[in-house]
């Protein structure tokens, strides 16, 4: 049924996003810019981490994704979109959410940040081999190589101390785990559910399970600690958003070693916020990591030019293409 012509365009409802994509640059785009979300988050959570408990940190963090994902369902489609389609899927996907917040934090009080910080990069590894057979996804030696390259300029700007292969770094392990099955899970899941309905179940799963631990410590925000608790919780809402629509267009080894950037801002950030200077190392790992991350997104743009070229060539050269464009010649 074709739409009342005097209806403006503006009161036709939008149609639910679903379905993967491939469009690179916009995908790499987004997640430069949800990284660098989640970068102000963790500055506000580090900040806030001197007074007041992780789970309640958590929660605050998580909280407002909730309303946000129904008003982004109910202005672009009606809030059915929050209804999921795959709710065990969408379970396992809040499941993993916690698991890695929960191993990184073991890890963190077990052994050095930086052990765990490197460490925990191994997630881009394990994105783009668990990509392979999960996915079906492509991988050439190129992108391996970014990969590899991105994780040695890790390594150049943490200069891991060598805790070893103890409880600690099985934590460690296991939160890069975490995340890079939470990323391939949220790529399957962005084929038939909306952004809004990812955003909403994940973080009302997850917050869920902070309210209950947060209970025992809770202490009620006070002066700049009640702004810090009110950013953390705008920024992680929109770096949902962000990162689940950049997995909704770009494949999930395309985006992994954009990961990377985040050392970037938490040089910044430490600097601007926490007096840190950075050191010379942090500044050639940060070029090794730009390089890679910016190679491996200019490669991906090319190859998707030479893909849409050839497709057009096809369809210009078969016959029904010919009929087109002689019926369009005998036009007036």
């Amino acid at each position: 049924m074709s739409p009342d012509p005097k209806t403006p365009p503006s009161a036709t409802p939008a149609r639910p996003r679903t379905g993967r994509h491939h469009l690179p640059v916009p995908a790499a785009l987004l997640m430069a810019a949800a990284i660098l979300a989640f970068s102000v988050q963790d500055a506000a959570i580090k900040w806030l981490s001197r007074d007041y408990g992780l789970a309640q940190i958590i929660f605050f963090s998580r909280i407002l994704a909730v309303p946000f994902a129904a008003l982004l369902a109910y202005r672009s489609g009606g809030l059915a979109q929050l209804q999921a389609k795959r709710p065990l899927l969408q379970v396992v996907r809040a499941s993993l959410t916690v698991c890695d917040m929960l191993f990184f934090t073991a890890a963190v009080w077990l052994m050095p940040l930086a052990d765990a910080i490197t460490i925990g990069f191994a997630a881009p590894l394990f994105m783009t081999i668990l990509s392979v057979p999960l996915l079906k996804e492509r991988v050439g030696p190129r992108r391996w190589t970014a990969v590899l390259l991105g994780f040695i300029g890790v390594v150049i700007v943490l200069q891991p101390s060598g805790a070893g292969y103890g409880l600690p770094s099985l934590y460690a392990l296991g939160s890069a785990l975490a995340f890079a099955l939470l990323i391939i899970v949220t790529r399957v899941l962005t084929a038939t559910e909306t952004v809004p309905c990812l955003m909403f179940w994940n973080s009302g799963i997850v917050a869920s399970v902070m309210l209950v631990l947060m209970l025992p410590e809770w202490r009620t925000p006070t002066g700049w600690g009640i702004w810090a608790f009110a950013l953390s919780a705008g920024i992680g809402a929109v770096a949902q958003l962000l990162i689940t629509e950049a997995f909704r267009l770009g494949e999930v080894s395309l985006l992994a070693p954009i990961q990377y950037t985040s050392l970037l801002w938490a040089g910044f950030f430490g600097y601007a916020i926490f007096g840190n200077v950075p050191t010379t190392t942090l500044l050639i790992g940060a070029a090794v990591i730009v390089a890679s991350t910016l190679y491996i997104v200019q490669r991906e743009a090319r190859l998707a030019r030479a893909r849409g070229k050839a497709a057009q060539d096809q369809v210009l050269g078969s016959p029904e293409a010919e009929v087109i464009i002689v019926k369009r010649e005998d036009m007036p």
